[in-house]
C-alpha cells in the first residue's frame, strides 16, 4: 500500500479519536502523582492500552506500562514513551493538596501523544503493513525527585537505580526495543511549534548531611558545633567553584537545604542537603562533582562537623538520532503545514531519555502549543491540537515511515548507530557512582 495513504490513515484514526485522547490527558492532570507512586496513572494507561487491543504489561520499573503490537511481518521494533510522573508545584491550580504534585511539566500530554500515536496505528488498519513491532511505553519516575524516598526503596530492593528508564533498563524492559522517540512540552511556547533537540546536560545526585553538636544557642553555642554554618560553607565553596566551571561544559550545581536544624534555640546539629551536579559530558561531570565534594567537605571541616556525602547515579546526557529529528521534521509539516520548526539544540536540563539514548536511536523533541515556565504554576495548554494531537499524529506516521517497505529506514538508520555504551557498561557506569 502507497506509503502516503497509510500516513492519511494513521492522522484520520487519532483525529476520530481526539475527544478520548483529551480525556486521558485531563483526566492523569485530574490526579498528578509523583514518581515510583503513579498508581492510578499506570491503571488508566493501561485500561486505555487494552481498549486499543495492544498486548500489555505492568509493573516495569514499580509502575511502568508496556503495550505491544505485532506487524505483519517481523521487524525491527519501534517505540512511543511518555512519562508517568508529575513534578512538585504546588502553586499549581492542578496541584494534588496533600503530595503538591502537579503536572507542571507537562507529561500528561506526553502520555497523550503516546497514546494518541496509538490509536493512529492500532484504529487505521495500517499495523499489517508494518514489518516489526510497534511499543508505547507509559514510564515511571523521570523527574528525579524525594531523593530520600528512592534511596529507600533502594535498601527494601524495590528498585536499583533511582530514575524510571534507568531502572527499566536494569530490568531489560529496553531488551525487545531497538529505537524510540519521546516529546516535550515546551515553555512560553504558545504557536504550533516543534523544537528539534539535539542534547542535553546529564546530572550526578547527591544527598549531604553535616552532624554537629548541639547545645543552648544562646546560653551555651561555644558548647555546640553549629551544622547549618557547615552547610553554609560548604554551599559559600561550591560558589567559589563556580569561575572555573567551562561554558562549553554547561555546568549546573544546585542544592536545597531539606533540613536546617530542629530547633531555634538549639545549635543546629543535624543539616542536610539534596544536590545535583550537572553537565553536557559524563567527563565534565565526573571533573566536577569531586571538586564539589571537596568543598562540602570543607565546610565541614572549618566548623569541625561530620560531612556525610552520598553520591548517587542520576542520568545521562542525552544525544538524539540525526536521521530520526529528519523524519520528525518531514511529518510534523505533514501533521500540521504550518507549524514552525525550531532548532532546539543543546539543553541544560536532563531527562533521563538521555540514558536510553546511550544505547539505542532516540529522539526528543519539544512541542509547543503550551504557555508559561516548565515546573511553575502558570504552564498551561493553550492549543491542545499543536500540543498533543501535532505529535501524535508525527510519530504515527514516523512509525510509518520507519517499518513500511519491510522497515527499509528503520534498518538504515540502526545500521548506521553505534551505541555509545552497552547496556552491560551502562549498567557499571551508573553503579560507579554510588558511594
Amino acid at each position: 500500500m502507497d506509503k502516503e495513504l497509510l500516513k492519511q490513515q494513521v492522522c484520520a484514526a487519532i483525529d476520530a479519536s481526539a475527544a478520548k485522547i483529551k480525556a486521558i490527558a485531563d483526566g492523569i492532570a485530574d490526579e498528578p502523582e509523583l514518581g515510583f507512586k503513579e498508581v492510578k496513572t499506570s491503571a488508566k494507561v493501561a485500561e486505555f492500552m487494552r481498549e486499543l487491543g495492544l498486548d500489555v504489561q505492568t509493573g516495569l520499573a514499580i509502575n511502568g506500562v508496556k503495550g505491544r503490537a505485532h506487524g505483519g511481518k517481523p521487524g525491527p521494533t519501534a517505540a512511543v514513551l511518555g512519562e508517568l510522573d508529575a513534578v512538585g508545584c504546588p502553586e499549581s491550580a492542578k496541584a494534588d493538596p496533600l503530595t503538591g504534585a502537579a503536572h507542571a511539566c507537562g507529561h500528561n500530554l506526553q502520555i497523550a501523544t503516546m497514546l494518541g500515536a496509538a490509536c493512529g496505528i492500532m484504529k487505521s488498519g495500517v499495523l499489517k503493513e508494518l514489518a516489526g513491532d510497534v511499543v508505547f511505553f507509559g514510564v515511571p519516575a523521570e523527574e528525579y525527585i524525594e531523593i530520600e524516598y528512592r534511596k529507600k526503596l533502594l535498601e527494601a530492593g524495590k528498585l536499583h537505580f533511582l530514575s524510571g528508564k534507568g531502572q527499566l533498563i536494569y530490568e531489560g524492559a529496553f531488551d525487545d526495543i531497538d529505537m524510540a522517540m519521546q516529546m516535550h512540552a515546551d515553555k512560553n511556547m504558545p504557536r504550533p511549534t516543534v523544537s528539534i533537540g539535539d542534547s542535553s546536560n546529564g546530572f550526578v545526585g547527591k544527598t549531604v548531611r553535616y552532624i554537629g553538636k548541639t547545645a543552648h544557642a544562646a546560653d551555651a553555642p561555644h558548647e555546640g558545633i553549629n551544622a547549618l554554618n557547615a552547610a553554609m560553607l560548604g554551599l559559600m565553596g561550591i560558589n567559589s567553584l563556580r569561575e572555573t566551571f567551562r561554558e562549553q561544559d554547561v555546568v549546573r550545581v544546585h542544592p536545597i537545604i531539606t533540613k536546617g536544624g530542629d530547633f531555634v534555640n538549639s545549635v543546629p546539629a543535624d543539616v542536610r542537603m539534596e544536590l545535583y551536579v550537572r553537565a553536557k559530558t559524563m567527563t565534565a561531570i565526573d571533573s566536577t562533582h569531586s571538586r564539589v565534594d571537596a568543598a562540602l567537605k570543607a565546610g565541614g571541616d572549618a566548623i569541625g562537623a561530620e560531612t556525610q556525602i552520598v553520591t548517587l547515579p542520576g542520568m545521562m546526557p542525552l544525544n538524539c538520532n540525526r536521521r530520526m529529528n529528519e523524519l520528525m521534521v518531514e511529518n510534523s509539516r505533514k501533521a500540521y503545514p504550518g507549524v514552525d520548526i525550531k532548532d532546539a539544540g543543546h539543553f541544560s536540563a536532563s531527562t533521563d531519555m538521555g540514558d536510553v539514548s546511550h544505547l539505542m536511536p532516540v529522539i526528543h523533541p519539544f512541542i509547543g502549543g503550551t504557555d508559561g515556565l516548565l515546573h511553575t504554576g502558570g504552564f498551561h495548554v493553550v492549543d491542545f491540537e499543536a500540543a498533543v494531537l501535532l505529535p501524535a499524529k508525527a510519530f504515527a506516521m514516523m512509525l510509518v515511515d520507519l517499518l513500511v517497505d519491510d522497515a527499509k529506514e528503520a534498518k538504515g538508520i540502526l545500521a548506521d548507530f553505534k551505541p555509545i555504551l552497552t547496556k552491560e557498561e551502562y549498567i557499571a557506569k551508573m553503579e560507579s557512582y554510588f558511594s
